[in-house]
């Protein structure tokens, strides 16, 4: 009797670090301090990301809109509180570990400030998408504990059923509509990417991480291709939405 071949489909084993918990890993202080950039990161991503979402709620053109908007900036500041917890509860000051992502954040923000309630709904939908693939991407990376937490706060607020409805709807009653949006969409995403590689270049611990230096980082190479994945991803949401990447 022979033994079926496993399925290629089968996800991979974690080895290395991501085989490892939090206690085994972070004895490596290089690693650690990586970690804390991720989490400092991804925490202050989630509160800026509060603060948007209760200011596009003004632009919410009915109240049942307003109140869907304000129930997802709730959700995105219970990821930031679970995030503020872990670096807290890993001997690290939020504020401290946040600090350094502060500029570059704020400067995306600045930039791409939306001029009505559709462009704030597509940079929601597109902006917070392109973070959360890049993050996803580096989670496969972590050790368990810190892959569970960032996975986790990276579940939908419920953004992209609302964003994809609503978007779907105005393009439907004004196809114009859609050419403006498509436009907008193609800068965030232009605008997302260069800031997360800014993000990275500036941190010496994450951007050792990313390219193999600590732990089991990727490659250069792989680096190319990870961005080419959440390339594609955005072009299927923009699919989604109705636009033309």
């Amino acid at each position: 009797m022979t033994t079926p071949a496993k399925s290629s489909d089968a996800p991979a084993e974690p080895t290395g670090v991501a085989a490892q918990d939090w206690a085994q890993a972070s004895v490596d202080p290089q690693y650690r301090a990586a970690v804390v950039d991720l989490i400092g990161a991804l925490a202050y991503g989630e509160l800026a990301a509060f603060e948007r979402l209760a200011e596009d709620a003004k632009l919410a053109p009915t109240l049942g809109d307003k109140a869907e908007l304000a129930k997802m900036a709730s959700a995105e500041f219970h990821h930031f509180e679970q995030l503020r917890a872990r670096l807290t509860e890993i001997g690290a000051e939020p504020t401290q570990a946040m600090e350094p992502f502060v500029a570059a954040l704020d400067g995306f923000h600045k930039q791409t400030a939306p001029s009505d309630w559709l462009e704030g709904l597509v940079k929601a939908y597109v902006g917070d998408s392109i973070a959360s693939d890049f993050y996803r991407e580096v989670a496969a990376r972590l050790d368990a504990d810190t892959r569970q937490l960032v996975l986790a706060v990276l579940d939908d607020t419920g953004h992209a059923s609302f964003a994809i409805e609503k978007v779907r709807a105005a393009i439907d009653a004004d196809p114009r509509v859609g050419g403006r949006l498509a436009l907008w969409a193609r800068r965030l995403m232009g605008e997302a990417l260069s800031q997360s590689q800014r993000v990275v270049a500036d941190r010496d611990a994450l951007s050792t991480m990313l390219v193999g230096g600590v732990a089991d980082g990727f490659d250069l190479a792989e680096v190319g291709r990870m961005f080419s994945r959440i390339t594609e991803a955005h072009t299927k949401r923009m699919a989604a939405l109705g636009l033309a990447a």
